[in-house]
């Protein structure tokens, strides 16, 4: 009898140790969400943007994630497009995480308007030219001076 009770006992304690580790466990569930990455970028690093240079757009440096920590990316220039600005990427907050926006070109406010405007003027100042060129006293309808009349 001694032996069954002794039996039972470890089995009892057994059973106890089983549960113990288990009911303290903890569950980790990390939801890979591409992109979005949990650790919050550094602060911003200042560069001092150098010398404008005609034609070009000076795109600042930035933080970029490398998949296990991040990296800094200086600053670049980049090709001036008509009528637009540039718009730099930045790092927003994003389901718990943070998301790297890209930089992207905007139109300028206006822009669209006064480039009509300035299109439309020449047109007109280049066909005023083209008709007082026609009523001029040196006019010589096309084919004409081949024919030796002008």
């Amino acid at each position: 009898m001694k032996l069954h009770l002794d039996a039972l006992a470890l089995a009892g304690a057994l059973s106890l140790l089983g549960i113990s580790p288990a009911a303290t466990a903890q569950v980790s569930v990390n939801i890979n969400v591409p992109g979005l990455v949990i650790t919050a970028p550094p602060a911003p690093r200042y560069e001092a943007p150098p010398a404008p240079r005609g034609g070009f757009v000076w795109v600042p440096g930035r933080w970029a994630w490398n998949g296990h920590d991040y990296a800094w990316r200086p600053g670049r220039w980049a090709k001036a497009r008509a009528g637009y600005d540039y718009a730099p990427g930045r790092w927003i907050e994003d389901r718990g995480g943070w998301r790297w926006t890209e930089g992207n070109w905007r139109r300028r406010e206006g822009w669209r308007e006064s480039h009509e405007h300035r299109e439309r003027h020449e047109r007109r100042r280049d066909s005023d030219a083209h008709r007082h060129h026609e009523h001029g006293p040196h006019h010589c309808p096309p084919g004409q001076a081949k024919k030796g009349r002008c």
